[in-house]
């Protein structure tokens, strides 16, 4: 009974990642591209979530400071602590991302707002919380809907995305990887 519930995660976890990759590549690609154009452009990107998002945001900035899948120079990075919407506001600058990994659960119109005050452009990754973030967002936003509800496929998903978006930023940055 209880092997056969642990593999049931496992199939609706698969499941939810393969019916997702169309409807999230065109969004993963413009996220992407944000990012870079920080990164390229002398700016950097800051990472906040709340929940299992602020592991999340923390491994983002550790894969962009250190390496993903290949060697390469860090990439100015930092995943925000307490206090997310105070430290955008002292350390966020025009060009700028900040990358939000919502959680559904807290309020993140503050956070949100700091960053526009800023002039950043925000990547949102959000689940059930999708239609309200979308209303608080800039057109040059770019908004990851992500297709579930369970704070588990939520998390899952959206490491998933960062792990794209880590990818997407060293190929244009560093062309193919060798095999």
């Amino acid at each position: 009974m209880l092997e056969q519930r642990i593999q049931q995660q496992f199939f609706e976890s698969a499941d939810l990642q393969y019916q997702s990759a169309e409807s999230l590549s065109r969004p993963i690609a413009e996220a992407a591209a944000a990012l870079l154009g920080a990164i390229t452009g002398g700016g950097k990107v800051l990472a906040v979530g709340h929940g299992a998002g602020q592991a999340l945001a923390l491994h983002l900035a550790q894969l962009f400071v250190t390496r993903f899948e290949r060697e390469r120079p860090p990439l100015a990075a930092l995943a925000l602590g307490l206090q997310p919407t105070a430290q955008v506001l002292a350390l966020g600058l025009p060009g700028d991302v900040l990358l939000l990994l919502d959680d559904g659960e807290s309020d993140s119109a503050a956070l949100v707002s700091a960053a526009q005050r800023k002039d950043m452009t925000l990547v949102v990754l959000a689940g059930r919380s999708a239609a309200v973030m979308g209303e608080l967002l800039a057109e040059t936003d770019v908004l990851i809907k992500l297709p579930a509800e369970r704070p588990a496929r939520v998390a899952e998903l959206q490491l998933l995305v960062l792990h794209c978006l880590c990818d997407a930023v060293d190929f244009q940055l560093m062309g193919e990887q060798e095999p």
